[in-house]
Parts: C-alpha cells; structure tokens; sequence
C-alpha cells in the first residue's frame, strides 16, 4: 500500500494564516514608525540646534513647527509637544499615542514617548 506524506491544503492554510496576519500587521504599522522617527529627529535636531543657548519656548516651538511641516508630521502637532523649563533649559517631550488600523473593527494602539533637554538661556 503507497501513503501519501506531506501536509495538505488546509495543513498550509493552518501554518501561513499566523504568518500573514503577522507580516499585514506589520505592514500597517510600517508608517506609525516612520512618523515616530521623523518626530525623534526633529527633538534631537532642535536640542542639537540650540545646544550653545538661546533657546526659548517660542524658539522651540518655532523650530519643531518648520521641521514638522518640512518632513509633513501631521501628527503629533506642535502644541501636543510639551515644552517645560527644567534648570537652565527646557524639557522638550513628545509622547503620544498612534492608532494603525488592522481589519474590521480591530486596530492596533502603539505609544510613543521621545524627551530632549535643549539649553536655554535668551
């Protein structure tokens, strides 16, 4: 008697549906991060920027603004960027939170926290 060996149909079905499923969630998140990356740059470029001094929270604001708008940040927006003085300088953090949406009603929820101390002084 000849049996057949290896998996079936449904057996692939079983063992790619994880894998899909996983790679698609993936997929959706690609530009949550990519926008958190953008954002993480500008803080390390704005602390960098007015890292000899000057820097005020009208500055610091003005400065994120440009670089959001130059890198189209549509999220988080400027006023949603927490600007606090701390010693001699400010605390400059943006932490929000990101929705990609999955399939249906199901959506994935990611939180971003990224703080910079930029110096003060003007």
């Amino acid at each position: 008697m000849h049996r057949e060996r290896g998996i079936t149909l449904i057996g692939w079905l079983v063992l790619l549906t994880p894998l899909v499923i996983c790679l698609y969630a993936g997929l959706r998140l690609a530009p949550v991060y990519l926008n958190y990356m953008k954002v993480s740059h500008t803080l390390d470029e704005v602390s960098h920027q007015f890292r000899s001094g000057g820097g005020s929270v009208f500055k610091i604001q003005t400065s994120i603004s440009r670089h959001f708008e130059i890198d189209s940040v549509n999220y988080p927006t400027v006023q949603d960027v927490s600007i606090r003085r701390s010693g001699t300088g400010y605390q400059v953090e943006a932490a929000y939170v990101s929705y990609a949406p999955l399939f249906g009603n199901v959506e994935l929820r990611v939180a971003f926290d990224k703080a910079v101390h930029v110096s003060g002084g003007g």
